[in-house]
């Protein structure tokens, strides 16, 4: 190398698929089996918050849940780093918010439509990547979204109360 000349290397983005391993969340295959088994197992225990916030009503603990998985995305877009994604987040977890505050108050139904409403989203973030970085995240949210929902909705319709 010439004295003065300055070589910039640079690491391929993905290591060939030879050198690829496993990880927790997905496998050699691309298969995303883990983050959607642990999808089921935290959409029941989201189904089942209540029981452990049992001085508040069943749709607060659901309305205060659907907030903070909506704002988890608000920490991805800052990882990520652009403004417009940030941005989008943010107006985003507000919609959902709007939803959980109506919710408290108002029907069940709205926290029904919400998680569903969320899990529709994280169903659109995994298919097109809106957010860097993000691979397993989505599957994963969208599994407890969408059995979190299924369960409360099965609740709402037989009149069943979460809480103690």
């Amino acid at each position: 190398m010439p004295a003065g000349r300055l070589t910039l290397v640079v690491a391929p983005r993905h290591a060939p698929a030879e050198q690829r391993t496993t990880t927790p969340a997905t496998g050699r295959d691309g298969s995303l089996r883990t983050p959607v088994v642990w999808g089921v197992v935290w959409g029941c225990l989201q189904a089942a918050s209540p029981l452990g916030f049992f001085w508040l009503s069943d749709t607060t603990v659901y309305a205060f849940g659907l907030t903070l998985i909506a704002a988890v995305y608000i920490g991805f877009a800052v990882a990520d780093g652009r403004p417009r994604i940030i941005a989008v987040e943010t107006g985003v977890t507000a919609a959902f918010v709007v939803v959980a505050t109506a919710a408290v108050t108002g029907s069940a139904w709205l926290l029904v439509a919400g998680l569903a409403g969320h899990g529709l989203k994280d169903l659109w973030q995994h298919r097109t990547g809106f957010i860097a970085n993000t691979r397993w995240w989505p599957p994963f949210c969208a599994t407890v979204d969408f059995v979190a929902a299924t369960i409360i909705a099965i609740g709402v319709v037989a009149g069943f109360h979460f809480s103690w």
